[in-house]
């Protein structure tokens, strides 16, 4: 799914809408309204809790965490950024934690397509070279790839690793990464940039084998 696609139904006014009448009725003691804003997220939550814990067990448990403090905290929701942003912040939140206390990480099947997309920051290009799985060789290089993007991932800190998982795995805006992070936009940008080039680094043997999809 592309970025557009991801983000259309965040962005899009009815979705914001019906977000916000959920959530209303949700304050009103309406569990049915929460169940359906579960069932419209929580799959979305899970992407990102991925990201983050890299394993399915832990994953789970962030999301389900993440919601009981959904429904404990939903009174304080004033509706000064989308549910959708909120939500978001405190599935990161909740990974990152997650992380910290140890939990236990296995590898994720990292897309590493999803990182070729060209960032909006001018002259800031792909992440890693498009490697085609035209012939066996390149089918391997391209898993070897996948593989090296899974351990550079890991190897970033926290903070750029959230700032990779949701702008390149979730596909947010700088704007929804900025406000599910409550941090300014301008540090969202800058530790995709620095988050960027520790990838890069990591994978410089890629990046200098580019030649290789080319026949």
């Amino acid at each position: 799914m592309s970025r557009a696609s991801k983000s259309e139904e965040a962005s899009d006014g009815s979705s914001v809408k019906d977000d916000d009448d959920l959530v209303q009725r949700i304050q009103a003691g309406d569990s049915r309204a929460f169940r359906a804003l579960f069932d419209k997220y929580h799959r979305r939550a899970f992407a990102v809790a991925m990201g983050v814990v890299k394993n399915e067990e832990d994953a789970l448990d962030a999301v389900q965490e993440a919601f009981v403090k959904v429904h404990k905290n939903i009174h304080k929701f004033e509706g000064t950024s989308s549910f959708y942003t909120w939500l978001y912040r405190i599935v990161m939140n909740v990974s990152i934690d997650h992380v910290r206390r140890g939990s236990r990480r296995k590898n994720l099947d990292f897309d590493e397509r999803s990182l070729h997309q060209e960032s909006e920051v001018a002259g800031d290009g792909a992440l890693v070279p498009n490697i085609t799985d035209a012939n066996p060789g390149k089918a391997a290089l391209r898993r070897e790839l996948g593989d090296a993007i899974q351990a550079a991932l890991q190897e970033l800190p926290e903070h750029h690793r959230a700032v990779i998982v949701l702008r390149e795995i979730e596909g947010m805006s700088y704007e929804e990464m900025a406000e599910a992070l409550d941090v300014p936009k301008g540090t969202v940008m800058s530790r995709l940039f620095h988050a960027r080039k520790k990838m890069q680094a990591s994978l410089a043997p890629y990046l200098a084998g580019e030649d290789v999809s080319e026949d």
